[in-house]
C-alpha cells in the first residue's frame, strides 16, 4: 500500500490516519503492517468496503484532502470497490530489507547467496525469469507496475508478488511509481551503484 511522498510526514505526525482506495481485490488487511518507502511503518486498524455516499468531509480531512469530493476526484480512473482504510503510525522501525538493499558492496559469499536465491525462484516451474525481471527494472526504473506486468504477460497481482520476492533478497526498491534496483541489486548485476 503505497502513499505519495507528500503524505509521509503528515502520517508520521498523526495528521493523516486514513486512506481511501479503489481496488478490484483487497490490498490491505486488518492488522497488516505496511512500510512507507521513505521509512517507517503503519498498521491497518480498519479495512472496509464503503459506498461513495458514505465518504464524508471528515474522512477526507483524515486522509489529507480538503473535501470528500476532492478525494473522490483523485480516485477517478481507478476501478473496483471503494475501500476505507484506517491506520496508525507505528514508528520508524528499522526495515531489514532496506538495510540489505542499501549495501552495494558485495562479497563473494553475497554473490553466491543471491544467485542461489534466484536459482530457487527460477526452479519453481516457470523457468528462468528473475534475471530478465531485474534487467527490465534496471532499464525501466519508475515504470508503472501494470506496464511492466504487461511486458511479461503476467497478471498484475502475481507480478507484484514476483517483485516482492526479489525485494526480500534486497535487490529491488519500491518507488512512488514503479520500482528500481537497490544498490545491492545494481552491484549484483555489475552496474554502477548510484550515489544518493
Amino acid at each position: 500500500m503505497l502513499f505519495a511522498e507528500q503524505f509521509h510526514e503528515p502520517i508520521r505526525r498523526g495528521l493523516i490516519t486514513l486512506t481511501v482506495r479503489r481496488w478490484k481485490r483487497p490490498q490491505a488487511r486488518l492488522g497488516g503492517i505496511y512500510r512507507l518507502y521513505t521509512g517507517g511503518f503503519i498498521e491497518a486498524t480498519e479495512v472496509e468496503v464503503i459506498a461513495p455516499s458514505q465518504l464524508d468531509d471528515a474522512d477526507a480531512i483524515a486522509a489529507g484532502y480538503d473535501s470528500a469530493n476532492e478525494l473522490l476526484e483523485d480516485l477517478e480512473g481507478f476501478e473496483g470497490d471503494l475501500y476505507r482504510i484506517g491506520f496508525r503510525y507505528r514508528g520508524d522501525v528499522q526495515d531489514e530489507r532496506a538495510l540489505l538493499a542499501a549495501n552495494g558492496e558485495l562479497s563473494d559469499e553475497d554473490h553466491v547467496t543471491i544467485a542461489a536465491g534466484l536459482a530457487r525462484m527460477d526452479g519453481g516451474g516457470r523457468g528462468a525469469w528473475t534475471m530478465d525481471l531485474l534487467r527490465t527494472i534496471a532499464e525501466h526504473e519508475g515504470t508503472r507496475a501494470a506496464d511492466l506486468a504487461q511486458r511479461f504477460d503476467r497478471e498484475l497481482v502475481r507480478f507484484k508478488a514476483d517483485v516482492r520476492r526479489l525485494k526480500a533478497l534486497g535487490l529491488t526498491e519500491s518507488l512512488e511509481v514503479g520500482y528500481r534496483l537497490s544498490a545491492r541489486g545494481r552491484a549484483f548485476l555489475g552496474l554502477e551503484v548510484a550515489s544518493e
